[in-house]
């Protein structure tokens, strides 16, 4: 669980955040949605401890992350894993070397240890066939696969993604959707995901926090989104023909 309590974030005279109290929960997929401009990247940077709060709290379970000691954030550091819009991945590595990275760089793992377990995850996203292959010789899906996989192979406590559909076709963004959810229920993990994919907030939305111009406007489970009463959430979600559907169906069900 990761929780904030009267977070503030300003850069110079301009306040991008402000009062931001919320929880993450723990085992779920939370997303951070809002339009443009409202702070979504800025929220995530600050709990990964990238920008520093200007005031308020940021809590990794119960401790307070913004006073930790240099050994400890190191430690916290182990615990993360982070999926980057653009994948990330190094070009003069192959995909197995990427992978195997966060653990030459936070375990004491042997050579073997390391090879077994980056072959365990890239069964799990299903590269086994391309490990050996560089970035550049795969499809901008394996490449997101190999970033998630990345991600997990030190078996992280907190996984954070930024934009994980971003430039995906939808099938595939799909596939991604589900492959974090699998790995948010086998890993038990807290993952926090900044997204604008409306099909990621309905389908795999367990916690949704809603930004508005640096405010916590609305949170709530995607189920809950449906009967929310929230004129303004639901034309931002709901803003195409398709999902506006969906939305009356789901009225008329219940």
């Amino acid at each position: 669980m990761i929780k904030t309590q009267n977070l503030c974030k300003s850069f110079g005279n301009s306040p991008i955040l402000e009062d931001i109290s919320t929880e993450f929960e723990h085992g779920k997929v939370n997303l951070i949605i809002g339009k443009s401009g409202s702070g979504k990247t800025v929220l995530l940077k600050c709990l990964l401890g990238l920008y520093p709060p200007t005031s308020g709290e940021i809590y990794y379970d119960q401790t307070l992350s913004t006073q930790m000691e240099e050994e400890d954030q190191s430690t916290l550091r182990s615990k993360i894993g982070m999926v980057f819009q653009g994948s990330a991945l190094f070009d003069y590595m192959s995909v197995k070397q990427n992978v195997g990275f966060p653990l030459d760089m936070y375990t004491t793992m042997s050579k073997a240890e390391k090879k077994q377990r980056v072959e365990e995850v890239l069964e799990q996203v299903d590269l086994a066939h391309v490990g050996d292959k560089f970035p550049s010789e795969t499809s901008g899906g394996m490449q997101k696969r190999a970033a998630i996989a990345r991600a997990i192979v030190n078996h992280p406590q907190y996984l954070f993604c930024d934009e994980p559909n971003s430039g995906l076709d939808p099938s595939t963004s799909i596939l991604i959707d589900q492959l974090l959810l699998k790995i948010t229920k086998t890993y038990n993990t807290t993952t926090i995901i900044n997204t604008h994919d409306m099909n990621s907030v309905l389908e795999i939305g367990q916690k949704i926090i809603y930004l508005k111009s640096g405010k916590l406007h609305w949170e709530g489970s995607n189920q809950s989104l449906l009967n929310a009463g929230n004129t303004e959430i639901q034309d931002f979600i709901f803003s195409s023909k398709l999902l506006k559907s969906m939305l009356n169906q789901g009225r008329n069900l219940g």
